[in-house]
């Protein structure tokens, strides 16, 4: 998956600017996103400050390395189960 180029602080930054009474429809070319990208970043991160934008960001990657754990360990114990029941 493609990495923004984005920071959690351009990204409530640019909310902010919004939320000050900017235009939608100004924000998204000058900052060259689309209205959906806009829309997904508002759907996440509206009203958070960038201290619980970085953690959301920590618990994502926390998140995502144990559910990796978890697939391995799963084909780790797949792997020794089909060994064991094989018949020598």
């Amino acid at each position: 998956m493609k990495r923004s180029s984005f920071t959690e602080e351009k990204i409530i930054g640019i909310l902010r600017e919004q939320e000050a009474g900017a235009k939608t429809a100004d924000l998204c070319p000058r900052h060259g996103i689309s209205s959906a990208t806009f829309c997904a970043w508002k759907a996440k991160f509206g009203g958070m400050e960038v201290s619980d934008a970085k953690r959301l960001k920590a618990l994502e990657e926390e998140n995502a390395r144990l559910k990796q754990l978890i697939a391995e360990s799963r084909l780790d114990h797949t792997a020794l189960k089909d060994l064991l029941s094989r018949k020598w």
